[in-house]
């Protein structure tokens, strides 16, 4: 290897052969290259301001030149924590997922962070368990929490005593502010009421979801106060619960389009049982939206993808899951204060709601 005074002027000697394992360069190659310490190396590759500029720039050009990578292993052994940010979910719709999960990659994407999934069901007696062993097994970064898993107190209460970080994504506020991306789902709902009631439909019905999901209670809590505005009520054998699925949303349609007198409009607490309703309507002959009316929630890539296409209430998933990684990454990398984010949806009109016949 040549000696410093054979280099040329600026350009960094070249690495020993051999220096790490297998031959690969470490951070102590870099540290000796760039004659700083391997702290002052770790420091610029986590964008630490703890360094003077001239110095990062030194070490960054090293390592391009070098093709240096840091170890995550080693990294997550120094940080004490994984590069890992995990979403726990308990929720039957996969559009609703896949869309958070997109948002909270476009956040990663380009960090050292990655994305790891942990499904869960509340209803399983070990779900707890499952989740304490998913954080000391893997140390993430923090944890995602949309609805319903978001909802659970105790569960909170326990990455609190285990020291992992977490945003719960809810409809209500449950938690500190920072915590939190708030949904307003109740208005959201209000505003297919008052969209279904302006077009002067009387007899509309409305599909809740499982009683165990907040947003269940406020989407129903929302269109009954968005029909009080009319002078309307929801009246009880109008309202079936079902699963938040496309099957559960089929069944409770049918229910509905059986009865002697049939609702004119049905909304419901999201898209895949609106789906639902397409198919049941057809079934019944009635036609989409000359004899039914149909609204849904969330506005998912299918609802404009349907024939007609589905007016619903459009709550921004995927942004939703962006700002919950972008409040946990701020905390981390800028240790500052916490973001704060709150959603209010909006209905997207489309071409399945009409006056009534």
């Amino acid at each position: 290897m040549a000696s410093k005074s054979e280099n040329s002027p600026g350009t960094p000697p070249e690495p020993e052969a051999g220096s790490g394992e297998n031959g690969r360069v470490t951070i102590n190659d870099i540290a000796r290259l760039a004659d700083v310490s391997k702290k002052t190396v770790s420091r610029v590759i986590n964008d630490s301001p703890m360094v003077r500029e001239e110095t990062r720039e030194r070490v960054k050009a090293i390592i391009a030149e070098t093709g240096f990578t840091p170890d995550p292993q080693a990294r997550a052994l120094a940080f004490r924590r994984s590069f890992l940010i995990g979403l726990v979910y308990d929720n039957p719709s996969p559009q609703y997922v896949v869309n958070m999960q997109r948002g909270i990659l476009d956040v990663l994407e380009g960090t050292d962070y990655q994305l790891v999934l942990q499904p869960v069901d509340r209803a399983d007696g070990d779900y707890h368990d499952r989740v304490r062993r998913f954080v000391e097994r893997h140390r993430p970064t923090g944890l995602i929490m949309p609805p319903s898993v978001s909802e659970d107190v105790e569960l909170a209460d326990m990455l609190v005593k285990l020291g992992c970080d977490y945003v719960r994504i809810a409809s209500v506020e449950l938690d500190q502010p920072e915590r939190m991306v708030r949904t307003h789902d109740g208005e959201g709902a209000a505003q297919a009421a008052r969209h279904l009631a302006g077009l002067g439909h009387r007899r509309i019905a409305h599909i809740h979801g499982p009683r165990s999901f907040r947003s269940s209670h406020e989407r129903l809590f929302g269109f009954r106060n968005g029909l009080t505005e009319f002078g309307l009520e929801l009246a009880a054998e109008m309202t079936v619960e079902a699963g938040y699925t496309y099957d559960s949303g089929v069944q409770a349609a049918d229910q509905l389009l059986a009865r002697a007198k049939r609702p004119t409009a049905i909304f419901a607490g999201n898209d895949e049982m609106a789906i639902g309703i397409y198919t049941s309507a057809r079934k019944a002959g009635l036609r989409v939206p000359d004899d039914l009316s149909i609204v849904g929630f969330d506005d998912t890539p299918m609802a404009a993808r349907m024939w007609p296409p589905m007016t619903t209430v459009r709550l921004p998933i995927r942004d939703m899951g962006r700002e919950a990684a972008e409040s946990l990454l701020h905390a981390v990398l800028e240790k500052g204060n916490r973001r704060r984010q709150s959603f209010t949806p909006e209905i997207v009109v489309r071409s399945s709601t009409a006056p009534p016949a």
